[in-house]
This record gives C-alpha cells, structure tokens and sequence, in this order.
C-alpha cells in the first residue's frame, strides 16, 4: 500500500511540473487599435467652432466602446465604436439635444489624427477635426508662485462676461441676481491651487470651469447622494466620495488642486477626490485645447449664485 502512494505521488509531482513548464497557452491577445485612446475634438458648427472629446477603448478581444462629451451635456457611454479599413461611426441616444433621433459620429483615422462628421438628433451634420489628447503627466512637483485674489471690492477686475453682462460686484462678492453670462478671468493658468468660495438659493445650479475646460458642480445637494452631476462632482466624470453640501443661502466653498489632469478637491473643508485624473473636458467647454493654459470661469447662465473670496495661485 505504502509503495502505491509513493508511486501515485510521484506521477503527481511529474504531472505538476509538466504543467509548470508547459503551461496552457493564453488565447493572443489582439494588438491596441490604432483608435484606442482620448481625443481631442473641435466641431464646425456652421463657422462656430464648439469643443468635443472622445475616449476609445477595447472591451474584451475584438469589441471597442468608449465614451463621448458632445458640446454640451456630461460625458456619455458609447457600447460599441465601428471600426473598418480605417474608417470608424457610433451612435448615441439623445441627451439635451432636440429630435428623435440618436447622436451620431462618423470619422476617419489618419495617422495621430481624425477628421469627419457628427449628425445631431435633430439631422443637423457638421464637421469635424481630432488630435490626440495631451497625457499633462507631470515630472516634477509645482512650486507655486503668488496668490492672485479674483474678487475684491465693487468694481468687477479681471473679469469679463461671455455676452450681456449681468453680474455686479458688491463688497468683494460677485453676485449674479439671475441667469445671464459666464463670468471669465482675463488671465489663463496652467497648474494652480484654487479657493472659491460660493452661495446658491434653493433650486440653483452654477459650476466652476478650470481652465475653461472642467466644470466642477455648484448644485443645491444638501441631502443628496453624491452622483455625477451634483455638488462637488467633476461633471460626468469624477464623483465626490461624500456629499459636503450645505444648506441652500449658506456660503460655502471649494479648495482645488489641479496639476495636470490630477484633482484634489475639498468642499467645506472635507476631502472628496484625492488626486484622481480628469479624463477629459466636459460640457460647455471654452475649448478642447488640453495642452494649452486656460482661464478661470463661474458660471452663470442656470440661475442666481453668488462667489466671493477667490484666490488663484498658479504654478510658477
């Protein structure tokens, strides 16, 4: 009996090195598609160029997918990107925009480049042009050079509106009474540190654009989960790990980090995105220029809001 065990462990122990050294091969993993990655999209809207961006990435061996941010709305799921002889097309449901129809991309692959068109639900067809988006890794850390205070006094300085401008400046609070203009700094920063301080009635939406190209939320969320689309949230892309929102009428405020595409943001004093990446612009964008410096801008066409006590320190 006891030379059968050894016998069977031993035909085991051959059995066990035999699979180590000859593993069963992996099914081949198909090489990147050539479209894989972010892009950086601008659209001809009739003589009116608006921003847009789009993320390609592959979902199992052979399917790709992605997600889009059109010139408005939040950034959206794309379940599969069509792509043939260089030439690729999706399709997405409608989302603020008018019709019954659905979004529709199509496009053509050139080198490190894209180009094509973009049909709207309401058959509206514009052109298009595509770069790849820039990583904005950075290799060394900022040193940050002088803060520049953004609100001070009654007269609005290093500001201008986006159209009539609405807003007035009172006692270092820059106030919009109701919905009108964007607000946005003369200035353009790259890397900066950012403390904004704000104060919505009840039902009121504003956001902060960084660089003009990622709108964090200002919302009345008191009492919400944290999702996508409400206070603290990098719009369609970075949720807040709490709801910090205080009651609507209070004050309350935002310090930011941005480096690159790497936030940190803390909203009334507690930490709710630490160091996470910004994937790519959001809706209502100034533009889609992601390696480029961007200005400041506070929203203010979705109702009344308040800001007060902003203090820029960009990188030197």
């Amino acid at each position: 009996m006891r030379k059968l065990v050894q016998t069977c462990l031993f035909a085991f122990a051959l059995l066990t090195t035999a699979f180590a050294t000859n593993p069963k091969p992996n099914p081949t993993q198909p090489a990147p598609s050539p479209l894989e990655g972010r892009w950086d999209i601008t659209v001809d809207m009739a003589g009116k160029m608006a921003p847009s961006w789009l993320e390609v990435r592959h979902s199992g061996n052979h399917t790709l997918i992605g997600q889009f941010t059109s010139v408005s709305g939040s950034a959206r799921p794309i379940s599969e990107v069509i792509l043939k002889d260089g030439k690729f097309s999706f399709e997405i449901p409608p989302q603020w925009e008018k019709g019954d129809g659905k979004f529709k991309l199509e496009g053509t692959l050139t080198g490190e480049k894209i180009a094509g068109s973009v049909t709207t639900p309401e058959g509206k067809t514009f052109t298009y042009t595509g770069v790849r988006a820039p990583s904005l890794r950075r290799t060394a850390a900022p040193v940050w050079g002088a803060p520049i205070k953004l609100t001070d006094g009654n007269v609005i300085k290093g500001w201008h509106a986006m159209g009539e401008n609405q807003w007035i400046a009172e006692n270092g609070i820059l106030r919009s009474p109701k919905s009108g203009a964007n607000l946005i700094t003369d200035q353009k920063f790259n890397d900066f540190k950012l403390h904004v301080e704000f104060r919505i009635p009840k039902g009121s939406n504003s956001g902060v654009y960084l660089r003009g190209r990622y709108e964090v939320q200002v919302t009345d969320s008191k009492g919400m989960e944290p999702s996508l689309d409400q206070l603290g949230a990098i719009y369609g892309f970075l949720v807040p790990s709490e709801m910090m929102a205080k009651d609507p009428g209070e004050w309350q405020s935002f310090d930011i980090t941005l480096v690159g595409r790497m936030l940190t943001l803390v909203t009334n004093g507690k930490t709710v995105i630490t160091n996470q990446e910004i994937p790519g612009i959001t809706g209502g964008a100034l533009d889609s220029n992601e390696g480029e410096p961007g200005p400041l801008y506070i929203q203010g066409d979705h109702g009344p809001v308040e800001y007060r006590n902003i203090v820029i320190t960009p990188a030197k």
